[in-house]
């Protein structure tokens, strides 16, 4: 341990020059900033050229020295690193549950107003899974589709209907009651957080020392703190 320690604290020492990063849109904005700005305070030599975008980044070609990148990995080429886990909550506000009543199961859904994610909800279906291990899909529909996060949140946060949203953009809403988080008992699917890099094998220093440092930011429910 105290050998990567020590290699580690070689890599962060040695991080200056630019720096570019991509990111989604909410992530980056929710998420990302905060770590950026913290690690360029322990770096004054860096300076970083952050872009937000809800779209497939291609890293060489735009010249991005590293992105987060949510979900499946679909280019092997790439350098990767697992950051963690990026779990999802369904939630809708009081009002809205006052009105139309609290479900308690996943098939209840149908006759609720959904607000979908059109980015990964397209096919607008929910997929939860029981603690049997049950898995169940359930048809939605509802006022508002949206590729935005935060329009989602906004929404349910209005009473408009129910949100399924990752637990970073909802827990604020969540702990200080302006939603509620539904269907508890059932399991939504996470998303692998990963950062990746145009060449597994030739890694800037810059790019391995904050991937090295980033990774040590994340942990168990690390949502439901400020990173």
């Amino acid at each position: 341990l105290d050998e990567a320690d020590n290699l580690v604290a070689l890599m962060q020492s040695r991080v200056q020059g630019s720096l570019r990063i991509s990111s989604s849109v909410a992530f980056g904005r929710r998420v990302l900033t905060p770590l950026v700005l913290r690690f360029m305070q322990q770096h004054p030599g860096l300076q970083v050229d952050l872009s937000f975008e809800d779209r497939y980044v291609n890293l060489v070609e735009q010249g991005v020295d590293l992105a987060i990148r949510m979900g499946r990995l679909a280019d092997s080429s790439l350098g990767a690193r697992f950051l963690g886990l990026n779990p999802w909550v369904l939630v809708g506000a009081k009002a809205y549950l006052a009105e139309h009543g609290t479900p308690k199961q996943p098939g209840e859904l149908a006759a609720h107003a959904a607000l979908v994610y059109s980015t990964v909800q397209g096919d607008e279906r929910w997929h939860f899974s029981g603690a049997d291990g049950h898995s169940v899909s359930v048809p939605v529909k509802g006022p508002l589709r949206s590729n935005n996060l935060s329009a989602l949140l906004a929404a349910a946060r209005a009473g408009m209907g129910l949100a399924l949203l990752p637990w970073y953009v909802a827990h604020d809403s969540v702990k200080g009651g302006a939603v509620l988080p539904l269907l508890e008992r059932w399991t939504l699917p996470a998303q692998e957080i990963h950062a990746v890099y145009p060449s597994p094998r030739l890694v800037p220093t810059k790019v391995s020392g904050f991937v090295a440092w980033l990774q040590g930011q994340f942990g168990d429910e690390w949502w439901a703190r400020r990173l």
